[in-house]
């Protein structure tokens, strides 16, 4: 059974820094107010380097380009290498761009890569990072919600195929990660809703404290009260590198944080990654792994009804559209959690623990999918969720789920 650890915490004498294991060795993640404006200093201290090249996309740049320029500044007149960072742009050809332009400034493999964005420029700026001339050093500095909690850390990077999402990347750890709470403040409030169901993920799968925090001030949380965001960011930072030390490339206890994207990473597939910002497909996954829970009788109906509760504080999510359970099937069979075409799930059978490694009957699956809006017609909470699978919390029987 996993506990998370309760101080996962290395303080300096100038920064709190949190300590990430991996096979390439041990990187730090500093988080802490003003830490980017120290950026410079800490990259320097990783060692000798080429060159210091900087990859992000338009729309954060124009944010934050000043503030990132004054920190790390550009030597011989390096402009960044920019590329566009929604879901849709997170191909192959990403990569390739962002690789031809290393080669036309010079890049070598002593070269230092600097991410600088949320979920999809980290993703695929690590990705290039580990396969451009066979891996150069990778730093990372996330500025939404997802990133700085989740996607930044534990070394995973990957682009989409049209088949699925995440289907091509690599392990391949950053040297360091650096969380500044400032960058936060010029999120658009939709994709600042959408970074907090991986906070609640966190709550679910490993800490009581935090759901119940999450529970009694979600507004405070919403209205980006700094001593809030301080809290559930570096906890969720904790929290993800604790797993991630002890279970580096998701053999077994790493699958808890897949709560959520089994069914989350189906939808955001089914409808082009148009519809769902990540963190709401998630948002939905959730609901449908607490749903399922309840049904196969491995959590209470009263703890997965504050769970949902929790999911849907954060905000209204966009109604799922009508999505053939073929489709779902199909997509589902294809994704890279799936074992020897077994579709696995992580289910929770409390508040702070969860199982992993259960297959569902197909079958069964699709028609849950297929419920969810009619579970949630507006996309909120309400009074509850209102489909049959939930009444009286009765168990499937067992031939429809397979520990």
């Amino acid at each position: 059974m996993f506990r998370a650890a309760r101080l996962c915490y290395i303080f300096s004498l100038r920064m709190p820094t949190i300590k990430v294991k991996s096979s390439a060795g041990a990187y730090p993640v500093i988080c802490a107010p003003g830490s980017l404006a120290k950026a410079a200093k800490s990259i320097a201290a990783l060692g000798e380097t080429t060159g210091v090249y900087l990859v992000s996309s338009p729309k954060v740049w124009r944010h934050w380009g000043r503030a990132v320029a004054r920190a790390i500044p550009a030597k011989n007149g390096r402009r960044p290498i920019l590329f566009d960072d929604a879901e849709a742009k997170k191909r192959l050809s990403s990569v390739e761009q962002i690789a031809r332009e290393l080669v036309r400034a010079g890049a070598d493999r002593r070269a230092t890569i600097v991410a600088i964005g949320g979920g999809v420029v980290g993703d695929v700026a690590g990705f290039a990072a580990a396969t451009y001339v066979r891996g150069v050093r990778l730093v990372h500095i996330p500025t939404t919600v997802v990133a700085q909690v989740d996607s930044a850390i534990g070394g995973k990077t990957a682009v989409d195929l049209p088949e699925g999402k995440n289907l091509v990347g690599a392990f391949y750890p950053p040297k360091l990660v650096i969380v500044d709470p400032a960058f936060l403040r010029t999120l658009p409030h939709r994709e600042f809703r959408s970074g907090l169901y991986e906070v609640v993920k966190y709550g679910v799968i490993a800490d009581p404290k935090l759901f119940e925090f999450l529970a009694t001030r979600m507004e405070t949380v919403l209205r980006r009260d700094p001593k809030a965001l301080d809290y559930i960011i570096s906890r969720s930072i904790a929290i993800k590198a604790d797993v991630v030390s002890r279970d580096e490339r998701e053999g077994g206890l790493r699958q808890i944080l897949n709560f959520g994207h089994t069914l989350g990473h189906a939808l955001e597939t089914a409808t082009n990654y148009r519809r769902f910002l990540h963190g709401e497909a998630i948002g939905w996954g959730m609901l449908a792994a607490t749903l399922l829970a309840i049904a196969t009788g491995r959590l209470d109906y009263s703890e997965g009804f504050r769970i949902m509760k929790v999911v849907m504080s954060v905000g209204p999510l966009p109604t799922v559209p009508d999505i053939p359970g073929e489709t779902i099937h199909r997509i589902l069979l294809g994704d890279k959690k799936t074992r020897g075409g077994r579709v696995l799930w992580v289910l929770p059978t409390r508040i702070g623990h969860c199982e992993w490694g259960i297959e569902v009957r197909s079958d069964f699956m699709e028609k849950l999918a297929g419920q969810l809006s009619e579970a949630f017609p507006a996309g909120d909470f309400g009074d509850g969720p209102t489909i049959g699978v939930m009444a009286g919390s009765k168990k499937l029987p067992s031939r429809v789920v397979r520990s």
